[in-house]
């Protein structure tokens, strides 16, 4: 049975990634397993930044933003020098249980280090980009929504004031889930994402037809990995035939900082908590991830090699409600 647990938080910050650490120290308390915290994520690890948690330790947290452990990328992680490092590191600060909270990248380093070792891993799905097979969303995820539609709400209101169009880029290099939520929940009139191959003609045309139809003001939500460029780009190659004033705002890292919302706190907590209890189930090698309510396991390998469904219905329910 699994006696001590470290975590560490890897890739990018995710807002409630606080509220997960704070759920696997004070679950873990409760069933008298002690936890470590592992600073800068793998790279903490490699240099042995290790630091004990217990219930006060993580208290006042689970209202801030960002990461108590901190977060960095590392190289060396993929290396086979760099996974028996790591592995070594864990084995000789006693720890038999790994919870890893971020992305893709960060379980594939936990999963690597549970097969070269005995330290059991689970992964938390810690992304703003929701793009994980497994989970309904990810932490971090609704936080970053609230924040771009709160600037496009923002935006509007100078938009109509000033009879302009918006390109409004969100964060989303492969996948549109980001753009997607946004451009309904702030009644943009266009989303461009990865999954759907932009029209630039097909888009300048809706854009002179709402003119034509009297609307004053327009706001385009653009993922940033849309095939047809990044923000400005766009708005460049539509410049010359655009009848009305633009402006571009690219909103960039600010989708991952401030307070995490209530449904990323609960999320957050939920799946902290389903993570030590997987350990102390000896299970291993899984992601846990929310489904219809419900905490459930996913193997490491299908939350990247599964592609998560994009519910493209709401394309069309966004241009119906942006007439």
């Amino acid at each position: 049975m699994v006696k001590r647990i470290g975590v560490l938080t890897s890739g990018g910050d995710a807002p409630g990634m606080n509220a997960a650490i704070r759920a696997v120290v004070r679950t873990a308390a409760a069933e008298e397993v002690e936890v470590v915290g592992i600073r800068r994520g793998y790279a903490g690890l490699l240099d042995k930044e290790i630091v004990q948690l217990g219930p006060r330790s993580v208290a006042n947290l689970i209202h801030r933003g960002g990461t108590m452990l901190g977060t960095a990328r590392s190289e060396e992680m993929k290396t086979a020098a760099g996974l028996r490092k790591a592995a070594e590191n864990l084995e000789s600060c006693g720890v038999d249980g790994l919870v890893a909270i971020g992305g893709d990248g960060t379980f594939r380093g936990a999963k690597e280090l549970s097969e070269i070792s005995s330290v059991h891993s689970v992964g938390v799905p810690g992304t703003i980009d929701n793009d994980l097979y497994g989970t309904d969303a990810t932490i971090g995820f609704d936080s970053a929504v609230n924040t771009a539609v709160e600037a496009i709400d923002r935006l509007r209101d100078t938009a109509e004031a000033h009879d302009r169009l918006f390109f409004v880029e969100v964060m989303g290099r492969t996948r549109g889930f980001i753009a997607l939520s946004v451009g309904v929940a702030a009644g943009a009139e266009d989303v461009l994402i990865p999954e759907v191959p932009t029209d630039l003609e097909a888009l300048s045309a809706a854009i002179r037809t709402r003119l034509a139809a009297g609307k004053r003001s327009s706001i385009v939500v653009v993922a940033e990995g849309d095939d047809a460029g990044r923000a400005f780009e766009i708005a460049d190659r539509l410049g010359h035939v655009l009848v009305m004033d633009y402006r571009v705002c690219v909103l960039g890292h600010v989708q991952r900082g401030g307070a995490p919302s209530a449904q990323d706190r609960l999320i957050a907590s939920k799946l902290g908590a389903g993570a030590v209890r997987t350990l102390l189930e000896g299970r291993t090698g899984v992601m846990v991830g929310v489904t219809n309510g419900m905490v459930i396991e996913t193997p490491f390998v299908e939350t990247w090699s599964k592609e998560k469904n994009l519910d493209t219905t709401l394309l069309y329910l966004m241009k119906v409600l942006a007439r």
